[in-house]
C-alpha cells in the first residue's frame, strides 16, 4: 500500500491505536462462547443488546504485544497502553522510543529513533484505514463495538455462521458495512468494509474475549488491511491489564524533530 510504505515508521503504533484488544492477567478469565443464534431475533433486538455490551470502565492500564507482516517482512513490537474513556488513548513503546496520544481534538506522535513528529487531525489515521475516523470510532474499535450509531439507520440482521451479521438496510455504494455480532454476550465477532471502487477491505476479526473485572472485553485480535494487491496483517495480544486504577499520559514532542506532513 502507498500509505502503509509512505508511512513505514507509523505502522506498527497506529496498528496499535486502530486495531482491537486482547486481555490476560490475573484478574481475567476466559469467556466462553456457548450462545447460541436465533433467526427470531429482530435486528433491532440485536442492536439493543450490543449497545448493552458496551464496557463501563473510567481508566485502563495494559501491556500489548502486536505483530505485523507485510508481504515477507515481520515484525514485533510491545506496547504500555493507557486509557481514560472518552477523554484519551495513550502509548508507548519500549524505553518512549515512539509514543502516541490521541484524544477527541487531535492525533499526536513522535519516534526518537527517526527524530519525527506528527501533531495533527484524524485524516492520518483515517487514510491509514480507509474509514474518515475520530475519537469515539477508534475507541469503540478498541472496545469491540459497533463503529457507526446503529440507531442512525435501519439495519438487517441474519444468522451467519452462528453469528448476527448486522449491516444497513440501505448500504453506501461506496463503502459496504457488515458487523458480526457473537450471540453470547454480543461482542463483535468481526468488522468488515469494503471499498469496492478503491479496491479496499478492512476487516478486524475479534477470535475470542475475557472478562476483566466483570467487563467483557477482546482477548486475541487479527486484522487485515487490503489495497489493490497490498496486504497487511497484524495481531494482538495483552499480556496484562488493569482496569479503574490511577493512569498518567507524560507527553512530550523532543525539540528539533521534523514534523510529518500529511497532503
Amino acid at each position: 500500500m502507498k500509505r502503509l510504505q509512505t508511512y513505514n515508521n507509523l505502522k506498527v503504533t497506529l496498528s496499535a491505536i486502530i486495531i482491537v484488544l486482547a486481555f490476560s492477567c490475573k484478574s481475567s478469565k476466559s469467556v466462553i462462547a456457548s450462545g447460541e443464534a436465533s433467526n427470531k431475533l429482530s435486528a433491532k433486538q440485536v442492536i439493543k443488546e450490543h449497545q448493552k455490551s458496551d464496557a463501563n470502565f473510567k481508566t485502563m492500564n495494559a501491556r500489548v504485544a502486536i505483530d505485523l507482516i507485510q508481504g515477507e517482512k515481520e515484525q514485533g513490537h510491545t506496547f504500555s497502553l493507557r486509557v481514560e474513556k472518552d477523554k484519551v488513548i495513550w502509548l508507548s513503546a519500549s524505553l518512549g522510543m515512539a509514543r502516541m496520544m490521541i484524544t477527541p481534538e487531535k492525533v499526536r506522535f513522535y519516534n526518537k529513533l527517526d527524530n519525527e513528529y506528527f501533531d495533527g487531525d484524524y485524516k492520518l489515521l483515517s487514510d491509514f484505514v480507509g474509514v474518515d475516523l475520530d475519537f469515539m470510532k477508534v475507541q469503540n474499535i478498541l472496545l469491540g463495538q459497533a463503529i457507526y450509531n446503529l440507531k442512525d439507520e435501519p439495519h438487517q440482521v441474519a444468522v451467519n455462521a452462528n453469528s448476527y451479521a448486522l449491516s444497513p438496510k440501505d448500504q453506501n455504494a461506496l463503502l459496504e458495512l457488515f458487523y458480526l455480532i457473537n450471540p453470547s454476550h454480543f461482542k463483535m465477532d468481526s468488522l468488515q468494509l469494503f471499498q469496492q471502487l478503491k479496491k479496499r477491505i478492512l476487516q478486524v476479526d475479534y477470535q475470542s474475549y475475557q472478562e476483566v473485572d466483570k467487563q467483557v472485553l477482546p482477548q486475541n485480535i487479527r486484522i487485515v488491511a487490503v489495497e489493490d494487491r497490498d496486504e497487511v496483517a497484524i495481531t494482538m495480544e495483552f499480556k496484562s491489564v488493569a482496569l479503574n486504577g490511577e493512569v498518567r499520559f507524560p507527553f512530550k514532542i523532543p525539540k528539533g524533530y521534523k514534523e510529518i506532513v500529511i497532503k
